[in-house]
């Protein structure tokens, strides 16, 4: 009988080429070791390129706003060196009520969100006069093409010495070996960033967490706009979703209003939202299901419901329906997975869809605590 083959041998393996996955190869290889990752598909088609490319900093709180900020750093390096497209755009949200308008008048208070009287606002997004009332400009956020984006930081840090084995499954993980379809990688460190399918390799732990998946429908559309969107564009239905506003008593007190007056819209979990591609192009979106496994079946009534309120808010004629599609995301009970289930193995992930907003900042902490330089928050996210 042959010998079996001698198992590879890294510094840094990570199951997943998500943005987590990414940001956790990216700080490792700055730190000058061998980084290995593994991925069952040949390249990233989950949750990092089914988004809106809106990196939305300065509506976060507490340590989603810290690994906001710097992921922010690494997303404007990262953008110069891989050259992808990125714009600091900062986000716009349309107030079309005046409880609307009170919630981003106290947020504002502090810093780095300037409100917009109507005209302004629409100076910088094509909607229609009638249906805003003023909005306001957080200053910080981001905006790329994340399909782009994904595929040019797996070219860069191939570039820069990452080994990837795409279309290679894990089966099993330690904190020192890896055993794949392709064989076992002995390393000295391993992070797990496998996203929604935590499960499929780590039972026990997401169970234990409470880890399970959110689907989210979207589309991209043509839209016939007479002037461009300077940048992401948030509503009402997103002020109830972002930790900055989510915690005053006048956003519970918009929640109620809106599921009252629009139960339709509260039964798809809506998060009203637009972002302008540089092809002209906007993805909509978008609603949310939560389950262990959900549904694969996407509800018509959801693509139309996004139909009729881009049509309402947006001075638009005509609308084209060029692509849609199901993202899928982990959803757990706290903002973040991070978890150390033995000394070197690493579980985390964003679990609240805000991962391009903040993973390149979690990985990068990570990868600071697991070598000594700084702290980590309580486990689960807690600050």
């Amino acid at each position: 009988m042959a010998a079996a083959a001698a198992a590879a041998t890294a510094d840094l393996v990570i199951v997943g080429s998500g943005i987590v996955g990414l940001g956790a190869a990216y700080a490792g290889i700055r730190r000058g070791l061998r980084v290995i990752v593994v991925d069952r598909t040949d390249m990233p088609i989950g949750a990092s390129i089914r988004n809106f490319g809106h990196l939305c900093i300065g509506a976060q709180s507490g340590l989603a706003r810290e690994f906001a900020d710097a992921s922010r750093e690494i997303w404007l390096q990262l953008a110069t060196d891989a050259g992808f497209w990125l714009r600091e755009s900062g986000t716009l949200v349309a107030a079309r009520s005046d409880d609307e308008l009170a919630i981003l008048e106290n947020a504002s208070g502090d810093g780095d969100m300037r409100m917009l009287d109507a005209d302004e606002l629409l100076r910088r997004a094509p909607l229609r006069r009638g249906e805003v009332i003023g909005g306001a400009l957080i200053e910080p956020d981001l905006q790329t093409n994340p399909r782009e984006a994904v595929g040019a930081l797996v070219a860069h840090l191939s570039a820069l010495g990452v080994e990837f084995r795409f279309r290679t499954a894990v089966t099993a993980a330690s904190a020192t070996r890896v055993e794949t379809t392709r064989g076992a990688i002995d390393t000295a460190r391993v992070v797990v960033a496998a996203g929604p399918d935590i499960d499929q390799l780590l039972p026990e732990l997401a169970e234990r967490i409470g880890i399970i998946r959110c689907t989210l429908d979207m589309m991209r559309i043509s839209a016939s706009l007479p002037r461009a969107l300077e940048a992401p564009l948030l509503t009402g239905w997103s002020l109830l979703r972002y930790g900055r506003f989510d915690a005053s008593p006048a956003t519970a007190r918009l929640r109620e209003r809106l599921h009252r007056e629009r139960p339709e819209l509260a039964a798809l979990d809506l998060n009203q939202m637009y972002t302008q591609l540089p092809d002209g192009s906007l993805i909509v979106g978008d609603s949310h299901a939560r389950g262990i496994q959900p549904g694969p079946f996407q509800p018509e009534a959801a693509f139309d419901a996004f139909l009729d309120e881009a049509h309402a808010l947006f001075d638009v004629d005509s609308i084209r329906v060029l692509e849609r599609w199901q993202g899928v995301y982990a959803s757990g009970p706290s903002e973040f997975l991070i978890e150390e289930p033995e000394p070197g193995l690493h579980v985390i992930g964003a679990t609240t869809g805000i991962g391009m907003t903040t993973g390149l900042g979690l990985a990068e902490r990570v990868l600071q605590t697991a070598y000594g330089r700084a702290s980590l928050p309580a486990k689960g996210g807690t600050p």
